[in-house]
């Protein structure tokens, strides 16, 4: 199995992604930081799939065009969490821990789907070596959106203003 499996891969950042929501959910843990990494990880990942991995998936008739929309649906539900999280200054405030369960329960749902729907779809119809192909292409992409800070509150807010057209 290569280290570059978009399926390994994918995996690795939502494991990444629950730990970081256990460093954001302790009160003893600098906060701000964490959902700074998280907010880059969850959205370069999530555009790297959209941009790489699902028109991809979408070329095996075993795979279903609906997750995929589906998936498509739910980043953009994770995203507007994740903003109305960045917008709180008060990482100490109730209103942060409010927003901070809803963007766990957004993206551990969506991850959850994903990797019982998707991801085990690619699995058993995506050969060992097409996923190696989308995983280089997966990384490649994410690295380039985590190089241009792509968590930033103002790019947040940009990314939902062009998917709402």
């Amino acid at each position: 199995m290569s280290s570059a499996d978009v399926v390994e891969l994918i995996l690795q950042d939502h494991r990444r992604m629950e730990d970081l929501f256990r460093t954001m959910r302790n009160v003893e843990a600098d906060r701000a930081a964490a959902l700074a990494e998280f907010a880059d990880l969850l959205i370069a990942h999530a555009r790297a799939e959209e941009e790489e991995v699902y028109p991809a998936l979408r070329r095996y008739k075993n795979v279903d065009d609906d997750d995929v929309d589906h998936s498509v649906h739910e980043h953009r539900e994770a995203d507007e969490a994740l903003l109305a999280l960045l917008e709180v200054e008060d990482t100490a405030s109730e209103e942060w821990q409010d927003k901070l369960e809803e963007l766990v329960t957004a993206v551990n749902h969506h991850a959850d789907e994903e990797e019982r729907t998707l991801l085990n779809d690619a699995r058993e119809n995506v050969s060992d070596d097409r996923r190696a192909e989308l995983g280089r292409a997966f990384e490649e992409s994410r690295a380039q959106y985590l190089k241009d800070g792509c968590g930033s509150v103002e790019n947040v807010r940009k990314l939902l203003a062009q998917d709402g057209d």
